[in-house]
């Protein structure tokens, strides 16, 4: 039988690198935040007993914008110059959206690890994305 969890969720398309440079990075950080959102969800899910409402407390704890930055330090140094220009690009985005209880910096630093993660997604790159995640959230 063969493997499931080589498995990623695509929307059924993919866009080539070159369109996914040129999307608007807040929108790579969109498409990201839930593709984090996702993988951490199902991880703590299949790795706990919780019930829904422990489980939600446990996640929102591990997407929290100081979170993702820590998760963001973990990977800047293995990134190639393109996804290293992405992560850029989205960390100094402007947005007029403020994270609760977070610096600017964690912010932007989120911001830039989602970006990289919805990129990674929607170009197909499932098995980067998968080792991005996990150097970004190691096993503990």
């Amino acid at each position: 039988m063969e493997n499931k969890t080589d498995c990623l969720p695509l929307a059924g398309i993919a866009v080539s690198e070159k369109q996914a440079r040129e999307m608007n990075p807040l929108v790579l950080a969109y498409i990201g935040d839930s593709v984090q959102m996702l993988y951490v969800r199902t991880r703590t899910a299949l790795e706990t007993g919780r019930k829904a409402g422990a489980l939600h407390k446990a996640v929102s704890q591990e997407v929290k914008a100081h979170t993702q930055a820590v998760a963001a330090e973990r990977i800047l140094p293995l990134l190639t110059a393109d996804e290293e220009g992405i992560f850029r690009r989205a960390k100094n985005s402007h947005t007029n959206n403020i994270a609760k209880n977070a610096t600017s910096s964690d912010y932007r630093k989120a911001t830039g690890l989602e970006a990289l993660m919805g990129y990674l997604y929607i170009t197909g790159n499932g098995a980067r994305l998968k080792e991005i995640v996990a150097a970004a959230y190691p096993e503990e």
